[in-house]
Formats: structure tokens, C-alpha cells, sequence
């Protein structure tokens, strides 16, 4: 299930490029994609907290686990912003970003 859940999370980060693309444009993001990201996003968390809940994998699917629940609240955040209509801070859309990334170079290294 690791494999389908960093094929998950890696189709809701392109996802993720193309809405910080807009939000550095200084456009607002289209709202289908954003629903598609968090969505692929959500579902890549129940995978994740399946994987946690197993007790089978090592430290580094909790501490990936930690990473991208932050990333996840850093994303309801932004999503609030969105839903006043007005486009996010760059700052708060690169931590949100720089958290997800961490959270996914965690996964990632489960395969070295």
C-alpha cells in the first residue's frame, strides 16, 4: 500500500505546483483543482494513518504521518482564505509546501 499511497500523494503535489503557480501569478486558484488536491491529499492521510494504525512500518511513516497532518491544517488554512475569495499569502503557501515536502521525502526514503 506505500507504493498507491506516494503514487497518491505525488499526483496531489503537481496538483499542489499548479495552485501555487496561480497563487504567485497573484491569481486566485481555480476551485475544482483545489478540491481535487485536498481531496488526493485526504485520502493519502487515511492510507498513511492505515499504514500507522498496522503498527508494521518503522519511525519514519509516524514521523511522515506528523509532517503531513501540519501540512494538511496548513491546508485547511489556505483553504479558508480561498473560500473569501482572495488569493493566499506566498509565505504561508511555501510553509504548507515546504511541510508536505518534507513529509513526502519521509515516505519516500522508506524505499532506501
Amino acid at each position: 500500500m506505500l507504493t498507491y499511497l506516494v503514487i497518491v500523494l505525488a499526483i496531489a503535489a503537481v496538483g499542489g505546483v499548479v495552485l501555487a503557480l496561480k497563487v504567485f501569478a497573484g491569481q486566485l486558484a481555480p476551485w475544482s483543482l483545489s478540491l481535487v488536491h485536498a481531496l488526493l491529499g485526504a485520502a493519502g492521510l487515511v492510507m498513511l494513518i492505515m499504514l500507522v494504525l498496522e503498527g508494521s512500518g518503522d519511525a519514519r511513516l509516524t514521523a511522515a504521518l506528523g509532517l503531513l497532518v501540519v501540512a494538511a491544517l496548513g491546508g485547511f488554512y489556505l483553504a479558508s482564505i480561498h473560500m473569501k475569495n482572495s488569493v493566499a499569502p506566498k509565505n504561508v503557501v511555501l510553509i504548507h509546501a515546504g511541510v508536505a515536502v518534507a513529509g513526502f521525502l519521509t515516505l519516500l526514503s522508506l524505499f532506501f
